[in-house]
This record gives structure tokens, C-alpha cells and sequence, in this order.
């Protein structure tokens, strides 16, 4: 399976970009990032000094103590937020268990989830998953999530034939999932929207 030590060699930086990316809303200080880590602080200092001269993250004082948090408007943004929604959570547990859950051709999280937004209307769906899926392992792999963060996750299984029809015909419910942000798991943005 894939992961972050495929493209990034520092596992200090990799344990870091996982922890902040997983949670965007999050500020973290030097001691919590280094409880989180389970690496020296000494190398959790001089990644966090690196990440933030690059412009990934940008640190605050409050108080006696600096906190870091991730900034938006960093270029790659959009790309390392998509690679740790894959290499972690949710993701990570339906690319592993891909096999399991059936023939999935694509798989993509709404931004919004990922993100860790409030959903805006109740029916706003969180994940959509096209292909042959067997549901009680999906259904599994998700509740073990709704667990972890403690809240429903709606997500929506389409068949790749019911996909395609409602595509063609326009469907106001797939037209709402495709047309908001999202980051896709398995399969191509290019099949999802063509």
C-alpha cells in the first residue's frame, strides 16, 4: 500500500503533515505535537521551524506558549489534504479493505468531510462509493469511523449502471455531490465528472 514515506523521507515530517492535516481546524503547541508524535523534540522543533519558513504552517503565540496550525492558502494545500485523507482514517481502512468491500471503481470524500466541516443540510453526503460493493463490510469499516470521530458519516453506494443513468438524466441529487469540493480515494476525477 501506498503511503506519505513513498514521496516524504522524514518520518518527524510525515507523523507531523498526518497530524495536522488529519485535524485542519486543530492548534497544537511544541509538547502536544510531541505527545501526538512520539518523536524527540528536538526534531519536532526543527521540522515545525522548516514547515513553517515553507509556508505549510504558521505558528501563533498565546499566552507562553506557541501554537501551530495549518494555513489554507499554502500552495499544495488541496494536495496534502488529499494524500492524508488516503494514507489515514477512513481512507486509509477502505483502500486496505478495498478487496473486501467489493469491486469499488471510485470512492471519493466530499471537502467538507474531509475538511471536517459541518454538513450544511442533513442529506449532504459525506462519501460516495460507485461499484459493486458487498454492504454489511462497508457498513462495518464506516461505523468503526463514525466511532473514532464520533459522529454520522452519510455516505451514498451507487451501482456503476444507476452511476451512469443518473449522469445522463441530470439527477439533482448526484449533480449535488459532484458539482461541491471533494478529494477522491480510489478511481479518477476524470470518470467521476466525464
Amino acid at each position: 500500500m501506498s503511503n506519505l514515506s513513498d514521496i516524504i523521507t522524514s518520518k518527524v515530517r510525515i507523523k507531523i503533515l498526518e497530524l495536522f492535516f488529519s485535524n485542519l481546524k486543530e492548534l497544537y503547541h511544541v509538547r502536544g505535537i510531541v505527545r501526538e508524535t512520539s518523536e524527540e523534540i528536538n526534531a519536532v522543533r526543527r521540522e515545525l521551524t522548516k514547515m513553517e519558513s515553507d509556508g505549510i504552517l504558521r505558528k501563533e503565540p498565546r499566552g507562553n506558549r506557541i501554537y501551530y496550525s495549518v494555513r489554507p492558502e499554502y500552495s499544495f494545500f488541496g494536495d496534502l489534504v488529499s494524500m492524508v485523507a488516503k494514507t489515514t482514517g477512513l481512507g486509509k481502512s477502505l483502500i486496505e479493505g478495498r478487496n473486501k468491500i467489493g469491486k469499488v471503481s471510485l470512492l471519493m470524500f466530499s471537502g467538507k468531510f474531509v475538511k471536517l466541516k459541518d454538513r450544511k443540510r442533513e442529506d449532504d453526503v459525506d462519501v460516495l462509493v460507485v461499484g459493486d460493493v458487498v454492504l454489511p463490510e462497508l457498513a462495518s469499516i464506516i461505523r468503526a469511523e463514525e466511532s473514532k470521530r464520533g459522529r454520522e458519516i452519510n455516505y451514498t453506494v451507487m451501482g456503476r449502471d444507476e452511476f451512469e443513468f443518473r449522469k445522463k438524466r441530470r439527477d439533482p441529487f448526484l449533480f449535488g455531490i459532484l458539482l461541491g469540493s471533494r478529494v477522491m480515494i480510489i478511481g479518477d476525477e476524470e470518470d467521476l465528472v466525464n
